[in-house]
C-alpha cells in the first residue's frame, strides 16, 4: 500500500453518509481488532482503521480531508495533519519496519481504550449492579412493615453496603483517565454515579423520617441510573 486513502481504508465511497461510515467501521472493527479472535484480526489495519474513522467521523475534519483529498495537496501540517501518503505507507516498504506518527498514536488510544474498559468500566459497572439489581427486592421485603425494626435494619445494611460499593466505583472511576473517544460514555458514567449517590441520600432520610417523599425519589434515581447504566452498555456493544 504507497499510499493511505481514508475512503479506501473504511472500503466506501467519498460520498458515503456519516451512517455509512459508521457502520463500516463497526464492521471493520469486529474483523481486524486483535481482541475479536476473528482470523483476519490484525492491530496495524485496526490502527488504520481507527484514524480513518477518527477524521471522517468529524464533518469539519472530514470537510477540510476532502477539499485536499480532491485538490491532490494531501492534509496540511497546518492543520495537524500529514499528507495521506506521508501518513501510512507498508511497514517495510522502503527497507525495514518503521513507526508513523499515527499509527502509533492510535495504537496508543486502542491500548488506552482497552485498558480503561478492562480496569475502570468494567469494576465500576460491577459495583453498579451490585448497588442497583436488589433495590426492587429490598424495598419489596421493607414494604412487609416498613416500622419493623427487623426490616429496616437489613435496609439500612443494603444502604450501607451500596454507600461502600459506590465509594469503591469512585475510586475506580478516578484511576486513569477517560479515553478522549469515549466522552459521551465517560460523562454518562459519572452521570451514573451521580444519580446513585443522590438515591442513596434519600433513601437514608427515608429510613430516618419514613417520608414516603424521599422514597419515591430515591428509587426513582435510582431507576434512572439503571437506564443510564443499560445505555451504556448497549452504546459499548454498538461500537465494540
Amino acid at each position: 500500500m504507497s499510499g493511505f486513502d481514508l475512503y479506501q481504508t473504511l472500503d466506501v465511497a467519498s460520498t458515503a453518509s456519516q451512517g455509512e461510515i459508521k457502520r463500516a467501521y463497526r464492521r471493520l472493527v469486529k474483523r481486524f481488532h486483535p481482541d475479536s479472535h476473528h482470523e483476519m484480526a490484525n492491530h496495524d489495519r485496526i490502527a488504520q482503521v481507527n484514524f480513518a474513522y477518527t477524521i471522517l467521523k468529524d464533518p469539519q475534519q472530514r470537510r477540510a480531508y476532502d477539499q485536499r483529498r480532491c485538490s491532490n495537496l494531501g492534509l496540511g501540517e497546518s492543520n495537524g495533519f500529514r499528507s495521506p501518503s506521508q501518513s501510512w505507507q507498508e511497514p517495510g516498504a522502503s527497507g525495514g519496519e518503521q513507526t508513523y506518527p499515527y499509527a502509533q498514536a492510535a495504537r496508543d488510544a486502542d491500548l488506552h481504550l482497552q485498558q480503561w474498559l478492562k480496569q475502570v468500566y468494567g469494576p465500576v459497572n460491577r459495583y453498579l449492579a451490585q448497588i442497583l439489581n436488589p433495590l426492587d427486592a429490598e424495598l419489596t421485603q421493607l414494604a412487609a412493615d416498613p416500622f419493623d425494626d427487623h426490616l429496616m435494619e437489613d435496609f439500612q445494611a443494603y444502604l450501607a453496603d451500596c454507600r461502600a460499593d459506590l465509594n469503591l466505583a469512585r475510586g475506580v472511576f478516578q484511576s486513569l483517565p477517560n479515553p478522549a473517544n469515549l466522552a459521551g460514555i465517560t460523562a454518562q458514567l459519572y452521570y451514573c454515579l451521580n444519580h446513585v449517590e443522590d438515591g442513596i441520600e434519600d433513601l437514608e432520610r427515608f429510613t430516618l423520617c419514613y417520608d414516603d417523599g424521599y422514597l419515591n425519589t430515591g428509587r426513582e434515581l435510582f431507576r434512572i441510573a439503571m437506564r443510564l447504566r443499560h445505555e451504556m452498555q448497549d452504546v459499548l456493544q454498538a461500537l465494540l
